[in-house]
């Protein structure tokens, strides 16, 4: 699958940094390009890696998000529309509204799948280098599903529970939007005491909801084993472009903890990782996650 061939690129192209020695690899933007990889070839069929799409560089300058999006996009519908022989002559009107849903469309379901994925990625492996007995527990499961003669398949990723606790728990502590889309409530109701009056718009703090010490034990905690009992959904599969962003998550994550064992730089304890967090459209690292590949597959 296309998914698979940009995760294998990536995974050769580290392990050739790791054949070189103890070479220091930046995580934060090999997630982010692969995310950027995968999610262009999954919407669009291939890569697009114009100097204006820049992924993370959005969230830089807002002023600038809208129309870097609209050049993007209306290039690449233009590009499938001139293979569109559809038989009835289409009016001004159908063209534009088929313009403008494709663009829109386009947009949510990159938006959706790109800066999310890379940083759900970034928090899942900062937690597990800052826990080696969870990150060891991760690769016993994949040495028992997988097997140490070949790499991770997106037919194994309903297999691996553990993984998938790790990865609801990361998203617990590091969700990666802190509130979420806006709702409306349809009727009077009361909340906690609260009267909340019908077509109310509500906005609802998601960050505070995950570490919220009346809902959750050590509420503070990195605690995969906690989802045991919460067998919840990472997000509804009648979101398309969720799922989408949860399987480029599943399968990056999956095959960075699979095939090589971490070490974090200058002999710096697993304690002492900072996970500093910078609010923007998404809660990211304030720092780069570097870290020093070993190979561990015996192919």
């Amino acid at each position: 699958s296309m998914r698979r061939e940009e995760v294998a690129l990536c995974v050769e192209a580290i392990r050739a940094a790791a054949n070189s020695g103890s070479i220091v690899v930046d995580l934060s933007d090999n997630a982010s390009s692969l995310s950027v990889y995968m999610s262009c070839r999954m919407v669009f069929g291939k890569k697009y890696m114009d100097v204006e799409f820049d992924g993370r560089g959005f969230t830089k300058c807002m002023k600038s998000v809208n129309k870097a999006f609209d050049t993007f996009f209306e290039k690449v519908i233009e590009q499938h529309l001139q293979y569109n022989d559809g038989e009835r002559t289409k009016n001004f009107v159908d063209v534009m509204m088929g313009f403008m849903d494709l663009k829109n469309l386009n947009t949510d379901m990159l938006a959706a799948s790109i800066d999310p994925s890379s940083t759900a990625v970034e928090w899942a492996l900062s937690e597990l280098m800052r826990h080696p007995k969870a990150m060891k527990k991760v690769q016993k499961e994949l040495e028992n599903v997988v097997g140490l003669d070949r790499i991770v398949e997106e037919s194994d990723l309903e297999k691996l529970e553990y993984l998938n606790m790790v990865l609801k728990e990361t998203l617990r502590l590091h969700l990666v939007a802190l509130l979420l889309l806006p709702h409306a409530a349809i009727k009077d109701c009361t909340v906690n005491g609260y009267h909340i009056p019908k077509k109310s718009h509500v906005i609802i703090n998601a960050w505070a909801i995950g570490r919220d010490p009346s809902a959750w034990t050590d509420a503070e905690e990195f605690i995969p084993e906690r989802f045991e009992a919460y067998p919840i959904r990472l997000w509804p599969k009648t979101l398309p472009w969720m799922h989408l962003g949860l399987t480029v998550v599943q399968i990056v994550l999956a095959q960075l903890v699979h095939c090589f064992n971490w070490e974090l730089p200058d002999s710096m304890l697993p304690e002492e990782l900072d996970i500093t967090e910078v609010f923007g459209l998404t809660i990211s690292r304030a720092k780069h996650l570097l870290a020093i590949p070993f190979y561990r597959l015996h192919k």
